[in-house]
């Protein structure tokens, strides 16, 4: 079964191979479009319009060279342009002139076959993903007195200098003391990533930074780190244990999601906020300790964590956002802490309600709903496969949209 990340590459290609504008020309086998005509300058692009394979469109060594002649005219290569070798898993070298400025969105997404990169010092722009599931890297170096980038300490990998941020990494990568944050994407499809140290100077994980690192078993986030973006560690279905410092405030929306190796999470007392669908589908997850400063759990936060059976909101919870239990079969017990200004779980109910309006919004198998409650929330038993009969008081005047939606009972 494709991930879905495999997917997005394959969206990538059918937009180059079948929507794409077609090349300007192509001299030896490489495909350009022209970028000025003034300056005479071309990027690399892929064909163009293409309805055969895409990933034998380039293969092999490819050398990109410095100027082309087209039409009598001779052109500088600046640029490889967006996704232009993106899914050609038979490219097994490339190599950039020193005339080029810029490598482009999801340029070498992909290319599987692809073990080393040379970065030459004349490169100021490398766009996002632009190495994003080269599975086999190994070797990613940038040339000495690159202005922008780096890769110091023999790190194997692409670090902006000025920044200090690594944009792009290995299986074989060595993070430096140096760096301070792990950039967008920067690991990301990288599944011959088994560890990963990350050191003490590093403050922010980025968006999607370790993205389907599979292989990836552990990893321990240092008390220097302040956040942890959206998606960085999604469909990191190897990680089995998962370490969050005690400086970490933000768990971005779907940090988590689908780690599905994920046994025991403890989130510390630093932590403030629990994005929507941070743990979401983590279905191996039987322990989770959320910390007393936690204030709000997003939409979905912990939906389809089959292994759950159990889950104590503290008193510091304000804000529970949509679904963010739905789905979770195993639960069997809901706790509110005593104290919480928002909820609670009265009359040992196994339920969370919203204290102010009676509102039941979260239960599970074992929930005794109470007297007092006059309002089944939307999806409150939602996919609660385990809920088999519920007695449902004469207080209740109102059962929400998809309150029972999927569960045992209501399709009996």
């Amino acid at each position: 079964m494709r991930t879905a990340k495999q997917l997005l590459i394959t969206v990538a290609v059918l937009l180059c191979s079948t929507v794409a504008s077609a090349h300007d020309f192509e001299v030896g086998g490489i495909y350009y479009n022209i970028i000025y005509s003034s300056d005479l300058t071309v990027e690399v692009t892929c064909r163009g319009n293409y309805s055969s394979s895409y990933d034998d469109e380039y293969s092999g060594a490819v050398v990109i060279p410095a100027t082309v002649i087209y039409n009598s005219k001779n052109y500088s290569v600046t640029t490889i342009g967006d996704e232009a070798f993106s899914g050609c898993t038979g490219l097994t070298s490339v190599t950039i002139p020193n005339s080029a400025t810029t490598i482009g969105y999801e340029a070498f997404s992909g290319c599987t076959g692809l073990t080393s990169v040379t970065i030459p010092n004349s490169v100021t722009t490398i766009k996002y993903g632009a190495f994003s599931g080269c599975t086999g890297l190994t070797s990613i170096t940038v040339e000495g007195g690159n202005a922008v980038y780096d890769s110091r300490e023999n790190c194997n990998a692409i670090i902006k200098t000025q920044t200090n941020t690594l944009r792009a990494g290995c299986k074989n990568t060595i993070i430096p003391n140096s760096v301070t944050t792990i950039g967008e994407r920067a690991f990301d499809g990288c599944t011959g990533l088994t560890s990963v140290t990350i050191p003490n100077s590093v403050t922010t994980i980025g968006d999607d930074a370790f993205w389907g690192c599979t292989g990836l078993t552990s990893v321990t986030i240092p008390n220097s780190v302040t956040t942890i973006e959206t998606w960085a560690f999604r469909y990191c279905t190897g990680l089995t244990s998962i370490t969050i410092g005690n400086s970490v405030t933000t768990i971005g929306s779907n940090a988590f999601y689908k780690c599905t190796g994920l046994t025991s999470v403890t989130i510390p007392n630093s932590v403030t906020t629990i994005g929507s669908s941070a743990f979401e589908y983590c279905t191996g997850l039987t322990s989770i300790t959320i910390g007393n400063s936690v204030t709000t759990i997003g939409d979905h936060a912990f939906k389809k964590c089959d292994g759950l059976t159990s889950i104590t909101i503290p008193n510091s919870v304000t804000s529970i956002g949509d679904r963010a239990f739905s789905g979770c079969r195993g639960l069997t017990s809901i706790i509110v802490e005593k104290g919480n200004a928002v909820y609670d779980s009265r009359e040992n109910c196994n339920a969370i309600i919203e204290t102010q309006t009676n509102t039941l919004i979260s239960g599970c198998k074992n929930t005794i709903i109470p007297n007092s409650v006059t309002t089944i929330g939307d999806d409150a038993f939602e996919d609660c496969d385990g809920l088999t009969s519920v007695t449902i008081p004469n207080s209740v005047t109102t059962i929400g949209e998809g309150a029972f939606h999927y569960t045992a009972w209501y399709n009996n």
